[in-house]
């Protein structure tokens, strides 16, 4: 098996990525388990600087394979906001619930052909010298009241294209067959798979 350390303290992004590579034989660890603790920074202007910027610390700290992702909510009207703020739109240690509230607040009383978002997942991988980044998304639009318990942060206010679903109401497979998530992990994973091919366990 080969490591990989995974550059997030989300325990839902860890869990999702996961089970997205459960049929690899790459073995997932996350940064406290690799020993790193408090050296992950989002201060960047973009979903491609966090990523890049994560993955970098931890590979630099724990001298391995590390695989860090930035991902959020880009709602159309209010010019792609919340973006690389959306854990926090609502403050620093805003819930998902004050996030939420927030972002309907905001919205008001829109129809539905204006209130169109996509979550986004940039993915960056660092290892030895190699840095790769590919990204993932999901487009759909923002309902005026939260629908299901099921997943986090703006999940149970977005309706993905084609679904009557939300995320919030998807179970973990159905959501992972279309999220921004498993869409960038689609295109990181031949990049992974590739690299550890040539790599001696």
């Amino acid at each position: 098996m080969h490591t990989l350390i995974l550059a997030t303290a989300n325990v839902h992004k860890v869990k999702e990525i996961k089970q997205l590579l459960t049929d690899s034989s790459i073995e997932i660890q996350t940064a406290s388990q690799a020993g790193v603790e408090d050296i992950l920074r989002e201060d960047g202007n973009t979903f491609e600087d966090n990523a890049l910027q994560k993955a970098r610390e931890i590979h630099k700290a724990t001298g391995k394979p590390a695989l860090a992702d930035d991902s959020g909510l880009e709602v159309f009207f209010l010019n792609h906001r919340p973006g690389v703020l959306s854990a926090r739109y609502a403050g620093d240690n805003a819930t998902d619930e004050e996030n939420n509230h927030k972002l309907l607040k905001e919205l008001g009383p829109l129809s539905f052909r204006r209130r169109t978002a996509k979550f986004r997942c940039v993915m960056a991988f660092v290892a030895g010298g190699i840095e790769e980044i590919v990204e993932g998304e999901c487009r759909g639009i923002i309902l005026e009241q939260p629908r299901g318990q099921n997943g986090f942060g703006y999940d149970p206010l977005f309706k993905p294209d084609g679904y009557d679903k939300t995320f919030g109401e998807m179970e973990a497979d159905e959501k992972q067959k279309i999220s921004h998530r498993a869409r960038a992990l689609q295109k990181m994973k031949p990049l992974l798979e590739g690299y550890f091919a040539g790599v001696e366990n």
